[in-house]
């Protein structure tokens, strides 16, 4: 059975090391705010946490709760006729009752949670690594804590991090949260073995 793994937590959690991960071990890369970004781009205006939040919440706004799931839903549809999916970024409460109707047992969700002082000098040392797509943008701490607090109050980050297959702790060092994601890969993989035996 095709997969869709779907990453969630809290910026600088740790979900980008996660994604390139499943990358490199074949699965297609779907980033949910890429659409956000791309939004940027096409109006020109500057990459900030101020802007980002103005066309998040539009979206939400035209397309309710469930907008990045449903934006993203034609690619996840293509997606998946080719192979797994590691879907970068899963928001919203309303997103995961969304993908989960669509997509079953097909999707997994692994949420990564480290704690927010770990978090906001992650995204204050962030080097910005691929220009056009803006994916690692780096974040003062003000702004970190103010996405933060955006996130929990306005787009119910927490249901999908409760509701997760698995969760990584990442408040250790680099290596040892890649050993974790080496492990929870493992477990994905070897589910998914069992099931279409």
């Amino acid at each position: 059975m095709r997969k869709i793994v779907c990453v969630c937590g809290m910026p600088g959690a740790g979900k980008s090391v996660l994604s390139d991960y499943f990358t490199r071990k074949g699965y297609q890369f779907l980033r949910f705010g890429q659409i956000t970004l791309d939004e940027v781009i096409r109006r020109k205006i500057k990459p900030t946490e101020e802007n980002e939040r103005k066309i998040r919440e539009g979206f939400r706004k035209k397309h309710g709760m469930a907008a990045f799931a449903i934006l993203n839903y034609p690619k996840f549809k293509k997606m998946i006729k080719k192979g797994n999916i590691i879907a970068d970024g899963l928001y919203s409460w309303s997103e995961y009752k969304f993908l989960k109707e669509k997509f079953g047992k097909k999707m997994i969700v692994v949420a990564i949670f480290a704690p927010p002082e770990e978090r906001y000098e992650r995204l204050s040392k962030r080097k910005v690594k691929d220009d056009k797509k803006l994916r690692y943008r780096p974040f003062t701490k003000s702004q970190a804590k103010a996405r933060d607090f955006a996130e929990i109050e306005k787009i119910e980050k927490g249901g999908p991090i409760a509701m997760a297959n698995f969760t990584i702790v990442n408040d250790k060092s680099l290596s040892y949260f890649k050993k974790q994601i080496r492990e929870i890969f493992q477990k994905i993989e070897n589910a998914g073995k069992k099931k279409s035996n």
